[in-house]
């Protein structure tokens, strides 16, 4: 059933952007309170009809039926951080349709991204594991903790995650290099980031005592870090992944780890996740055994949570800062090349 919204206008005042949700937003009844007047808003269930007079759909996974059935559409916002690849490969059948998103939970994942580093660089994990058992073993033997201060980290991918992680990093006292697809374009990266683009990426691993991962996972990106990668990192290399599983070759991470070719990894994506809710508990994120390691630590894919009802409001306040802008002609943020994928 369609729950159609207009907000209250004058008499002077008519909807001027026709905005639907292909599924009812949690913080929907929130999100409506921020809409400019200029904005009508309807949302329907998964397989409703959609408006034909929509200018602008919400949703992550549209049918091509559902761009069909609105000949004025001309954009489309998916609701959270990247795209799905099926719906990248549809958006290019229709470029006249421009593709945004949001980036409302980017401090969450960076925050989570400093604790894995954090945890992974000082062995908190094997640390915190023995002393409950009463061994204070790691208090006297030779340090195997990793320094961050004045060590330099690498960040792949400078979106808005990448670039809050980063001037963590440089609080922390450390140097910062970026890889970004055009870094020309990278003037939200703070000042004092070394910026370089894809290309360089062999020749700052050996500088990278801390890489994080915080691309969008794309064909250009898939199996990005292998073998090769690995051995041009330190030793004491620290990984931090919070993007997706496969940008980084699930063999060629465990093997390097386990044979002490890099010295810690932190772990939010995985290469392999519960299909139902029956198989949550139950299921092993690697067909590989990266639980017996002592130098990773192992996060089940939560870079984006918290309290819930926060995060559906911040999602709301977000996705109404981009209608509003659209309802009053003024430049829309987080636009997506959807011939790269993000």
């Amino acid at each position: 059933m369609c729950h159609a919204y207009t907000p209250r206008m004058s008499a002077l005042e008519t909807p001027s952007v026709r905005v639907h949700s292909l599924r009812p937003l949690e913080a929907e009844r929130f999100l409506r309170t921020l809409l400019d007047l200029r904005i009508e808003f309807s949302s329907d269930g998964e397989g409703s009809p959609v408006p034909a007079d929509a200018d602008i759909l919400i949703g992550g996974r549209p049918s091509r039926e559902d761009m069909e059935a609105c000949p004025r559409l001309r954009m489309l916002i998916v609701p959270y951080a990247g795209i799905p690849e099926a719906t990248r490969e549809l958006m290019l059948d229709f470029p006249h349709v421009a593709v945004h998103n949001l980036h409302h939970n980017a401090a969450s994942v960076a925050e989570l991204a400093l604790a894995l580093l954090l945890s992974a660089a000082k062995r908190l994990i094997p640390a915190d594991r023995a002393l409950r058992r009463g061994d204070w073993s790691m208090r006297y033997a030779a340090a195997g903790d990793v320094q961050l201060d004045g060590k330099s980290a690498l960040v792949l991918g400078c979106g808005a995650i990448g670039t809050r992680i980063g001037r963590a990093c440089n609080a922390l006292g450390m140097r910062v290099l970026g890889v970004c697809r055009r870094p020309s374009l990278s003037a939200r990266v703070d000042a004092g980031v070394e910026i370089h683009g894809p290309d360089a990426l062999p020749d700052l691993l050996p500088r990278a005592n801390v890489l994080f991962v915080s691309l969008p996972l794309v064909p250009a990106t898939r199996g990005l870090l292998g073998a090769r990668e690995f051995e041009l990192l330190p030793e004491d290399a620290v990984l931090v992944n919070i993007a997706r599983g496969a940008i980084v070759n699930e063999c060629a991470l465990y093997e390097a780890l386990a044979e002490g070719r890099i010295g810690a990894a932190g772990l939010d994506v995985w290469y392999r996740y519960p299909r139902e809710a029956a198989e949550r508990t139950s299921t092993l994120p690697s067909a590989l055994p990266f639980y017996e390691l002592d130098n990773v630590v192992l996060s089940p894919h939560r870079g984006g949570a918290f309290n819930h009802h926060d995060l559906e409001r911040l999602r709301a306040e977000h996705l109404a800062r981009l209608l509003n802008a659209a309802a009053r002609g003024d430049p829309v943020t987080n636009r997506v090349d959807v011939d790269a994928g993000y």
